[in-house]
């Protein structure tokens, strides 16, 4: 423990200094970690660190998919379930299949339940690689959603492919009705399982008396025991962290105070970066034994990394053509919501761009770390180092490919340019600050009238309000005065909750007034 205490604290470093690096090179931190992952697995000398595979999920995916439902708007995803909803799920399937195909073709050794395994780890995009790589380029809010509401999902969707294939594997059959009634169990339980939790979860916030530490360290526990809860009734441990995360989300200014929501953006922002920075790091310290163990099966490395390219051209593809059928059929059967661009190139380039950010990422190398060593009866699991290595080079290559260049043709054509039914965001933020001027007056006058005529501290807070002076004398913030401002940072919350029922306001921006209004209380409390 002593040994490799360090080592786990000098990893930890390592991702914090790789991301001040990429950000100083203005790229992306997914790319400089899964580089840094290939160098670290050649560095001599280094300890080997094994993760239980069976650990692997429960450790990383629970926080990971939690931290992403909160992230994520819940407006947008009712708004354009159909795409993200079909990329989820259908895509997904699409993509696992065709892996499965071209693996059972050009692989030897690699059964159709094997390449369905690789297809189900390598299936569903990144949320956090997609979100650091679209965040160098403006993208319309619409298309941010769809990406990052279907990387959400397809997470659930990829890994009960995932689930499904190492029974497959390990059995030898495949039950067609019996895997339906699994799917069911495991779609509907596990999203059901997580709603009823959650819900457990907000009363338990709302009706204990919890300062923000302990609002926080609850958070940490909870998407655990989703996860662990859905598991263990044999459910979907993934759809219950999401449709939970999606539901609490949905209520943060319900059961969690202002200053629990500025500390716990913090805490979650850092442990998640932490999590995702190590999974890199592990899969390159494993990387050495993989590659004694494809050797050791006679699979030469240029053939193996053949293999992933390979591999790696079929994700591509079968993301591109999905993108593409997609529009074809939006255009066809529900023309009212197809995407137009002014120009009718940019309209049939944007299917291209969305099939190119289909960057891999977390999920996909925690899903290759949680394949057993061994099947039940003892004997080795076939093609394990080969998945293992094929999903870190399809990772590689998504991440440094199509990250570094997906920037580049969003500028250069101009794709997102002339899309219609998006606010821009200063006519947003236009909108949003004269409403609440509005608002914060109509609030006093009705409900403070009394003390608005002649009453010099009320003046002094129109004021404050309206100029946001950085006066040093706060002497007349007196108590009746502080309880008033509180009152009236409640009612710019309930007005902002109202706003953002508007189909066509970035909730981005909503969130991010939100947040400045939690600043302000807080700001308060040291008056």
């Amino acid at each position: 423990m002593h040994t490799i205490l360090p080592f786990l604290l000098a990893m930890v470093a390592a991702v914090v200094l790789l991301e001040m690096w990429a950000t100083k090179l203005k790229i992306a931190y997914p790319i400089l970690l899964v580089v840094a992952g290939l160098i670290v697995g050649f560095v001599p000398g280094l300890p080997t660190v094994r993760i239980n595979p069976d650990l692997i999920f429960f450790i990383f995916l629970p926080p990971l998919l939690f931290e992403a439902s909160w992230s994520i708007s819940f407006k947008e995803m009712k708004k354009w379930w159909r795409i993200i909803g079909s990329f989820a799920f259908l895509v997904v399937f699409f993509t696992a299949l065709s892996v499965a195909v071209v693996a059972n073709h050009y692989i030897p050794g690699f059964s159709i339940a094997l390449g369905f395994l690789l297809g189900g780890i390598v299936a569903p995009p990144d949320a956090v690689s997609t979100g650091a790589i679209t965040s160098f380029v403006k993208i319309p809010s619409s298309t941010s959603a769809i990406l990052q509401g279907e990387s959400l999902l397809n997470d659930a969707s990829s890994l009960i492919i995932f689930r499904f294939a190492l029974v497959a594997v390990g059995t030898g059959q495949f039950v067609w009705h019996q895997a339906a009634l699994s799917f069911l169990w495991m779609v509907i339980g596990g999203a059901g399982i997580g709603l009823l939790l959650a819900w457990l979860f907000v009363q338990a916030h709302k009706r204990l008396p919890t300062d923000a530490s302990s609002d926080i360290a609850l958070t940490l526990i909870e998407p655990y025991f989703m996860y662990w809860v859905a598991e263990q009734l044999h459910c979907s441990g993934v759809l219950a962290v999401v449709s939970g995360g999606l539901f609490m989300s949905a209520r943060r200014l319900v059961f969690l105070n202002s200053e629990s929501r500025i500390k716990g953006l913090s805490v979650w922002e850092s442990f998640v970066f932490i999590l995702n920075g190590i999974v890199f790091l592990i899969i390159g310290l494993e990387l050495p034994e993989i590659v004694e163990g494809l050797r050791a099966k006679g699979i030469p490395i240029s053939t193996a990394i053949g293999y992933g390219v390979l591999v790696t051209i079929v994700l591509i593809l079968a993301r591109i053509i999905s993108s593409y059928v997609a529009i074809i059929a939006t255009l066809i059967f529900r023309p009212s919501v197809a995407p137009r661009s002014r120009s009718r190139t940019r309209t049939w380039l944007l299917p291209l761009v969305l099939g190119w950010s289909g960057m891999r990422g977390v999920v996909s190398l925690a899903a290759a770390l949680a394949i057993p060593i061994t099947l039940d009866n003892g004997i080795e699991f076939p093609q394990r180092n080969l998945i293992l290595f094929i999903t870190f080079i399809a990772i590689l290559l998504t991440l440094t490919i199509q990250g570094l260049t997906l920037p580049y043709f969003i500028k250069r054509w101009h794709v997102f340019e002339g899309l219609p039914g998006e606010i821009s965001e200063k006519s947003t933020r236009q909108q949003m600050k004269q409403g609440l001027k509005h608002h914060v007056y109509q609030f006093l006058k009705d409900k403070h009238e009394n003390e608005l005529n002649g009453h010099v501290e009320i003046e002094k807070l129109l004021k404050q309000w309206d100029e946001r002076s950085k006066a040093s004398d706060d002497s007349w913030m007196n108590e009746k005065t502080k309880a008033i401002f509180v009152e009236l940072l409640e009612s710019q919350r309930q007005y902002l909750n109202e706003l953002n029922k508007d189909p066509g306001i970035d909730e981005e921006i909503i969130r991010v007034q939100l947040y400045r209004i939690d600043l302000e209380e807080e700001r308060l409390k040291v008056i």
